[in-house]
């Protein structure tokens, strides 16, 4: 039922957009890196939390790792992430193929500026054996989402 959300939110704002579906597992970074033949960072990995009394997403390249001094400064407190079960019933995603699109629950979306280092990345679509190649404009966009920098810094990776 999740990936089929995420197919019509496509279908309803971005009909080009190609949802691979795959026969193996993209649930983790490394998996999905290894499935796409990409390097880490390039998955789009979409993280749960609370911040204060608020749940959002934060959309942050598969090599990222948040920066509680950072988070707290951009988001207003420190994320907390969520139990699997709160994921599920909030996202209607299982973990592992969490992603910001046709989500179950209206939630706040953040993009953490990780992203802008590559011109392309693979969020999950809904499964954990799906997702979608998108520019990361392309996903702010989609998901009204606000830029933040909430990540710990990293080097490398190519320019947008």
């Amino acid at each position: 039922m999740s990936l089929e959300s995420v197919k019509e939110f496509f279908a309803d704002r971005m009909p080009s957009a190609v949802i691979e579906e795959l026969s193996v597992t993209t649930a983790t970074v490394a998996d999905a890196a290894l499935a796409y033949g990409v390097e880490p960072g390039r998955i789009g990995k979409t993280l749960s939390v609370r911040v204060g009394e608020r749940v959002v997403l934060v959309v942050v390249a598969g090599d990222a790792r948040l920066d509680n001094r950072k988070s707290r400064d951009a988001l207003g407190a420190k994320p907390r992430m969520l139990s699997a079960e709160e994921v599920v019933a909030l996202t209607g995603h299982p973990v592992g193929g969490v992603c910001p699109f046709g989500l179950a629950t209206p939630l706040q979306v953040y993009c953490d500026v990780s992203l802008r280092r590559f011109a392309e990345i693979i969020p999950a679509a809904g499964s954990i054996n799906s997702g979608v190649r998108l520019t990361p404009d392309q996903i702010a966009a989609l998901t009204d989402a606000e830029w933040v920098d909430v990540c710990q810094e990293r080097t490398g990776g190519e320019e947008a």
